[in-house]
């Protein structure tokens, strides 16, 4: 009988020693959900201070929303391009690059003296999202054991909704008292503090393997799939191309106070919050279900908005409906993706986050050559159109699909 190895029993971890290992990973996992809050502000800050910008810059509303539409092009492309190009670069090294990049983006709309500066600003905001959807997904289920993968993407998701609920009203409620500058340059703060908090907390996280041009390619050859594409095409759009002149609709269309838009604008946040809590539960019973929904409420709220009159009550009922909408939205959508191609759903998340940014820049331009021209209400109903045809995509097209509860949770 030989004596126990007491070097190697020094070797293994002690209980503090592992629970000290656990806490620093899930501190790394809150750096990057509190990075997906800062980056989703920074994206729609523009919404809820569209008007004060556009008039701070001497620049009409329609042109003020290129602010939204080039992130959102360059997005589309950065995703993709950045995770081929970055091989198996050190996945830290990757995420303290594009926070350094959200900082620099905010500051500098912050000092921007003229809107060619804002739009500078804008596209490394671009180069920020493409990147941070692409990599933080992964980054995050890194750091922690298989049993807790799923609960560090929650937390990373939670960000996003976080972020509905009280990034962008918050940024309306600083403008109001301090300028649209001091909104970016807050955010920009939080931003800075996030990216001390990655450079300290992260460790290495190496990529399992590189990913390569043709592993993109798989969800465009799956016939729902393409479904589910076309449908996001039309119906972010539709959204996009109304949802960027929001804060105009309801102090123009419903005469309402920038207070009391403020409060309508949480009051989004939070009825969307609550549509995606709800949304993961309709789309467990039936994806195709779910998206109907979604883009039956929406074109209703979009159309209700052209004929409910003015004051507090028509504005609530539509933002409510609308919040609702969009909060079932993006769950139905990833159901969708995985649904279609369940052995390539990185891949198909991919392309989905590039349609996605297609069709937000392709409505915010839209919608605002529309604003420019007919006014918002034609720009409502032109949504309206778009979103109902993303509902005949999916109620025609989409019988194809036959989601199981199983895989869609």
């Amino acid at each position: 009988m030989t004596a126990p190895c007491t070097s190697c029993a020094d070797a293994l971890p002690s209980t503090p020693e592992i629970a000290e290992t656990s806490r620093s990973a899930w501190l790394a996992v809150g750096s990057i959900a509190v990075g997906t809050f800062s980056m989703v502000t920074t994206e729609f800050l523009p919404i809820g201070l569209l008007t004060d910008i556009a008039t701070g810059l001497d620049v009409s509303d329609g042109t003020a929303g290129l602010m939204v539409t080039i992130p959102g092009v360059l997005a589309a492309f950065a995703g993709p391009a950045l995770i081929v190009a970055s091989g198996r670069l050190d996945r830290r090294t990757v995420m303290i690059a594009l926070s350094a990049l959200l900082v620099a983006s905010n500051l500098l709309a912050a000092i921007a003296p003229n809107f060619a500066t804002m739009l500078v600003a804008r596209l490394l905001l671009g180069l920020c999202i493409g990147g941070f959807w692409t990599f933080a997904p992964g980054a995050a289920t890194q750091l922690v054991p298989d049993m807790s993968k799923a609960r560090a993407m929650s937390l990373v998701l939670a960000g996003v909704s976080a972020a509905t609920v009280f990034g962008v009203p918050a940024g309306a409620f600083i403008s109001n008292f301090a300028g649209w500058r001091a909104a970016f340059a807050v955010t920009g703060l939080l931003a800075a503090v996030v990216l001390a908090a990655q450079i300290w907390l992260l460790p290495a996280l190496p990529p399992a393997r590189a990913i390569r041009p043709r592993d993109l390619l798989t969800p465009l050859t799956r016939r729902m799939a393409q479904v589910g594409l076309l449908a996001v095409l039309f119906l972010i759009a539709g959204h996009f191309a109304a949802y960027t002149y929001l804060t105009p609709l309801l102090q123009q269309t419903f005469g309402l106070a920038p207070g009391a838009v403020t409060a309508l604008l949480l009051v989004y946040g939070a009825t969307g919050f609550i549509g995606t809590l709800v949304g993961g539960s309709l789309v467990a019973r039936s994806v195709r279900g779910t998206t109907l929904l979604a883009t039956v409420l929406l074109a209703a709220a979009l159309l209700l908005s052209t004929v409910a009159g003015s004051g507090i009550v028509a504005g609530a009922a539509v933002v409510v409906i609308w919040g609702l909408a969009f909060g079932l939205i993006p769950v139905s959508l990833t159901g969708w993706m995985m649904e279609a191609v369940p052995e390539a759903q990185e891949a198909g998340q991919a392309l989905l986050v590039s349609g996605f940014q297609v069709a937000i820049a392709s409505g915010a331009l839209l919608g605002g050559l529309t604003v420019d021209n007919h006014g918002i209400s034609s720009t409502m109903l032109l949504s309206a159109a778009l979103v109902l045809v993303a509902t005949a995509v999916v109620g025609t097209l989409g019988r194809g699909q036959r989601p199981q509860a199983r895989s869609a949770a």
